[in-house]
């Protein structure tokens, strides 16, 4: 038996579909016997883990997808604690963290090895070496041959293959939904009642040198046919009575011909949904594929605007000639079609991060001149390892990533995962502190509208008291907005970065 586990992912618990580890079960089955333990749902994952390696007989396997912050936070001291109790199992995590620092993970006992990259079938090779079939003899040295695969070698020091190919999801087999209870994933979000993730597509073609998406891909996007999204699509809505879809891919949008289709095929279905895509290619799409995509239910585009500076823009590779007029001429097209545009900034930039934190504010400023209701997600910038000119600054700045899961788990460094480190040698407390006045009082005097619970007075509410700051430009010590969301709750657009 293989137990595939999803480590809580917030502090709500919020129930995501765990689509990696459905892709992963996916190519698993016909070949071994699986089930999957989701840390949102259940309410002590250490006996329900506990629990089933009991039952899985001599050599039980706990694969394990971590992404950085909360689930790190768990599945560190959890696995350490599985390990103490059953030293037959056998450890494997995968995930954004292990693949950018597997050995880190490797010089963890809690950890025997990681997958990295996109790794269904690195996975699948492993297991058949580690666990061979009747009157089969284990594999003494099954890692070499396999791509993607990182272990320790003889004298215990952590090495890793290359990366394997990337599955094409076009190709992966369809996932199997019989080992979740799918309804307990349906949430009530902004863009309908019963909301579901879904991934179509594997990696970018873009080489931005902030994003950790780079190295697992290298530039490769790899999708599904618009009719195997719509099918997925048509079998959400008729299983699970689904009215809104969250694409998760990492660039949604990057073929027009795709995206046109797909929202053709789903015309009559009334669904609404949301996706992440890039301003310079929306921006090339031509107005019957923004109709189709309107009249299909898209509500909203996540874009990476990252600044209000275009020397920034260059630092940060974001291709072509992205600049921050076309990001005022992509809020301007997408409020003629009514689709709101989701932007993302990251503040902070090295070399001079107080003149790109304020340069990119005022501009913040300008995009809700054009769009008031554009959403605005501000984060602090977080290096990625070896990612070019940024990452070569805050080296020179004396930061330096941590050499153990401990410190990666303390306080600072879950906060630094979190993207709202506290001790960022270039960014000054007093910056931190003005950028998150800043958006305290932009969240009050434009409410965000992925915040479903947070009615018309309220609204009405928040930006009468902070009206003042806005249009006067004081957004320091906004005592007054810090009581105003103890009392309304009201919700920033996504979890800040400051």
């Amino acid at each position: 038996m293989i137990i595939l586990y999803n480590p809580q992912s917030s502090a709500n618990r919020k129930p995501v579909l765990p689509m990696s580890l459905l892709a992963l079960g996916a190519v698993l089955k016909g070949h071994f016997d699986y089930v999957i333990v989701d840390g949102n749902l259940v309410p002590d994952p250490l006996a329900a883990l506990d629990t089933h390696i009991r039952a899985a007989g001599p050599r039980p396997v706990l694969a394990v997808t971590v992404m950085p912050g909360p689930q790190l936070n768990q599945a560190v001291p959890l696995c350490r604690q599985l390990k103490q109790r059953h030293p037959h199992l056998t450890v494997i995590w995968g995930g954004y963290f292990p693949t950018q620092h597997w050995d880190v993970c490797l010089r963890d006992d809690a950890v025997d090895y990681v997958i990295r990259g996109h790794g269904e079938y690195a996975f699948l090779h492993l297991l058949k070496a580690l666990l061979p079939g009747p009157g089969q003899s284990p594999i003494p040295n099954p890692q070499s041959p396999i791509s993607g695969l990182a272990y320790r070698d003889e004298n215990g020091s952590p090495v890793t293959n290359p990366l394997a190919p990337i599955p094409h999801p076009r190709e992966l087999p369809p996932w199997d939904f019989e080992h979740l209870d799918v309804p307990r994933y349906l949430r009530q979000t902004f863009l309908g009642r019963r909301t579901l993730g879904y991934h179509s597509s594997y990696g970018c073609p873009f080489f931005c040198n902030f994003c950790a998406v780079v190295n697992m891909v290298n530039g490769r996007w790899l999708a599904q046919t618009a009719a195997q999204v719509a099918e997925a699509a048509r079998t959400y809505q008729s299983r699970w009575d689904v009215d809104a879809i969250e694409f998760y891919d990492n660039n949604f949008f990057t073929h027009e011909a795709r995206t046109a289709e797909f929202s053709e095929r789903i015309g009559d279905l009334d669904l609404a949904w949301w996706g992440e895509g890039r301003i310079d290619t929306l921006e090339r799409y031509d107005d019957r594929t923004w109709r189709l995509m309107r009249d299909s239910g898209l509500h909203m585009i996540f874009m990476g605007a990252e600044s209000g500076s275009a020397e920034t823009l260059q630092r940060m590779n974001k291709g072509g000639q992205l600049n921050p007029e076309r990001t005022l001429a992509m809020a301007e097209r997408m409020r003629t079609w009514g689709i709101v545009p989701e932007f993302s900034f990251v503040l902070g930039n090295p070399p001079d991060p107080e003149a790109d934190a304020w340069q990119t504010m005022t501009f913040i400023r300008r995009v809700k001149e054009v769009n008031p209701d554009a959403e605005i997600i501000m984060y602090l910038y977080t290096p990625v390892p070896l990612a070019g000119d940024l990452y070569d600054n805050a080296q020179a700045s004396g930061f330096a990533f941590p050499e153990t899961l401990d410190e990666w788990i303390s306080p600072a460094w879950a906060d630094f995962s979190q993207r709202r480190s506290q001790t960022l040698p270039w960014i000054q407390q007093t910056l931190r502190e003005q950028m998150r006045d800043f958006e305290r009082v932009l969240n009050a005097y434009y409410p965000t509208s992925t915040n479903h619970r947070l009615t018309g007075i309220r609204r009405k509410l928040l930006r009468a008291v902070s009206a003042w700051r806005y249009h006067s430009g004081f957004y320091r010590f906004p005592l007054e907005l810090r009581a105003l969301h103890r009392l309304l709750a009201y919700q920033r657009p996504e979890t800040s970065g400051f």
